[in-house]
């Protein structure tokens, strides 16, 4: 058994190495395409027999948490919306949900928190190379997802952010239904027993703990839920997806 993760493990590796790697170069040419997208597609398969949807990431103690931890990505956003959310301290924030729901709706932090929360020890692991370990206060996303009503044509949630990326586009990124109703899977609006740093994403961010952190969206302004990725960004599934990396960065 244990020759046969090792395998597998190296396999998912491999196939990363390709999606990463070099990918401006290969995603260019249309062998390019055709091999990330089967490399995508085993990796996915791969990844289905190491993490289950069952399988659950490392929980830490109270005195392992790292004393910095490092943002990811965007670190200010400068759009005006999100200037004016963060000039009142977020008091009018509101996060609307939409898509393929029964019941479409915009949350405050103060109507999440009365859904269902979780506190959680977990690791960050960048791509970049670099990881930290923090406590995070959240609102399970299946809590929400069942606040909601989710419509069974739906199989992605989709989190649209206040960040914007080149040429304006906001960042987004994506989980399936199985990763969002994960029971490690958070709308964090608390790191280390404070608010969310402006840096860490304030006022609201996605914490999915078996991923990398560019799946983790951060200044999160609307969740949305589709049977597919055909009408946002280039159809990846993420922003950083549409350039080349794997959908599903599970570690």
């Amino acid at each position: 058994m244990t020759d046969r993760r090792s395998f597998l493990r190296m396999a998912i590796m491999g196939t990363a190495g390709i999606v990463v790697a070099g990918c401006d170069r290969i995603s260019q040419s249309r062998w390019g395409t055709r091999v990330l997208g089967s490399a995508e597609g085993l990796n996915r398969r791969v990844q289905a027999l190491l993490a289950p949807s069952s399988a659950m990431a490392k929980e830490y103690s109270e005195a392992d948490i790292s004393s910095v931890f490092h943002p990811n990505g965007t670190t200010m956003p400068t759009t005006p919306t999100y200037q004016a959310l963060l000039a009142n301290r977020f008091r009018d924030y509101k996060l609307q949900v939409d898509g393929l729901v029964s019941r479409p709706t915009k949350l405050s932090i103060d109507d999440l928190k009365k859904l269902d929360t979780r506190t959680q020890i977990t690791r960050h692991d960048c791509v970049e190379g670099w990881s930290a370990i923090g406590k995070w206060q959240g609102t399970l996303l299946s809590a929400l997802l069942d606040h909601v009503g989710v419509d069974p044509q739906a199989r992605f949630v989709v989190f649209h952010c206040f960040d914007e990326m080149d040429a304006g586009m906001p960042y987004y990124e994506s989980v399936d239904i199985a990763e969002a109703r994960h029971p490690q899977t958070l709308l964090a609006f608390a790191l280390n027993d404070k608010p969310l740093p402006v840096a860490n994403g304030a006022p609201l961010r996605l914490r999915v703990g078996r991923q990398l952190g560019y799946k983790q969206a951060k200044y999160l302004s609307r969740i949305e839920l589709v049977k597919s990725f055909d009408a946002i960004g280039d159809g990846k599934g993420g922003y950083w997806e549409d350039q080349g990396y794997e959908w599903y960065a599970g570690i």
